[in-house]
């Protein structure tokens, strides 16, 4: 897993909390700790969430390495 990914991963992770943040308690963390949902540092973190889901949805749909090799090795019967 390359470093964008993890960053990708730990973004959408800050993300789903936040959600569960909001759809349990109507409390959003992120506009709490950056000033508002207006606020553009909110609005840019949210920017960066929604893109890691993005690169996490490209992720979900390429094959993982360790995938390709067990196929590899496995015989065909």
């Amino acid at each position: 897993m390359s470093g964008i990914q993890r960053t990708a991963l730990v973004l959408t992770i800050i993300g789903a909390i936040n959600w569960g943040l909001i759809g349990f308690f109507q409390f959003d963390l992120v506009a709490s700790i950056f000033g508002g949902q207006d606020s553009a540092l909110a609005r840019i973190i949210y920017g960066l969430v929604g893109i890691a889901g993005l690169v996490n949805l490209a992720m979900l749909f390429k094959p993982s390495e360790e995938r390709v090799k067990e196929a590899v090795a496995k015989p065909v019967k």
